[in-house]
């Protein structure tokens, strides 16, 4: 069953009545600006491409190669373990 354009306008006055006119025109002001604040701080993340390449360089550059190959002596290690 779908609304039917008579059943939205009385929904839209029944909001209308509750509301009063201000708070809708208020709410919807407050919406917009969430909406551009939002888009503000996506475009100034996107326009600061040294702060996101340190983010992600940075803990690369500072960590310390792994060490694969070991230079215990194996008689050394068998002793200590059992």
């Amino acid at each position: 069953m779908s609304l039917g354009p008579w059943q939205l306008i009385i929904i839209a006055l029944v909001i209308l009545v509750l509301f009063g006119r201000g708070r809708i025109s208020e709410m919807m002001g407050d919406f917009g600006k969430g909406i551009k604040s939002f888009k503000q701080g996506m475009n100034e993340e996107d326009t600061a491409p040294g702060k996101s390449a340190q983010r992600i360089e940075g803990p690369a550059a500072d960590a310390k190669p792994a060490t694969t190959a070991t230079t215990e002596d194996p008689a050394k290690k068998s002793d200590t373990l059992g």
